[in-house]
């Protein structure tokens, strides 16, 4: 069993897709960051870094729980558990972690920094918006490029796929102007969403 800290954002449903896809069972714990409880005591315990998603494994090789924070760490901890979802060969592997930190370093605090700037911030700052709607388009050009050879953007359905897929969803919802002839990347949402596992995933935590 492996118990998942998350709360309803693109980082924590990467998680809970690959948790779906693996087919590994799993128990939700709701970390509402709206209320702060990513600050309490027993949840920095887990995460130092006061962020979700965070997992605690009872099920390891030592038989003692192992916990494991960042999105990205996890995704990787979970596929060398299974041996699912990462290729065993070197070049293969290579392409899965280069698209996987893609979306660590790129897809994700940019998107996040364009979010903040267009609909959170007390003031709009429009340097902010440009410089963040401008460098998120060029992030799903490439994207769009690399899905120009392929169904999935290493290759077999991995998971580079499974971490960027919420967050190019979240952001083709709220900005489909930075979508506007990239259809690669638009078919791939398709393709990606369509999954059954996914689905399930996008929808961890149930909240109230």
């Amino acid at each position: 069993m492996i118990d998942l800290y998350t709360f309803a954002t693109p980082n924590g449903q990467k998680v809970s897709i690959a948790l779906e896809e693996l087919g590994l069972q799993y128990k939700t714990h709701v970390v509402d960051i709206t209320k702060g409880e990513q600050f309490k005591p027993e949840f920095l315990d887990i995460n130092p870094n006061n962020k979700i998603p965070a997992i605690v494994d009872h099920a390891t090789q030592d038989h003692r729980p192992l916990k494991v924070f960042e999105s990205g760490a996890i995704l990787f901890y979970l596929a060398e558990k299974t041996g699912r979802l990462l290729p065993s060969n070197q070049r293969g592997r290579a392409e899965v972690m280069e698209w996987l930190m893609f979306q660590m370093g790129g897809v994700g605090p940019m998107f996040g920094q364009l979010y903040h700037f267009a609909r959170f911030a007390p003031k709009k700052v429009p340097y902010g918006i440009e410089r963040y709607h401008a460098e998120s388009r060029r992030l799903v050009g490439v994207l769009d490029g690399k899905l120009g050879s392929g169904e999935y953007v290493a290759g077999r359905y991995s998971i580079a796929d499974i971490a960027l897929y919420p967050w190019v969803a979240g952001a083709r919802a709220s900005f489909p102007e930075l979508f506007r002839g990239n259809s690669n990347v638009v078919q791939w949402l398709h393709r990606v969403g369509s999954r059954p596992a996914v689905e399930r995933g996008m929808k961890v935590p149930q909240l109230k």
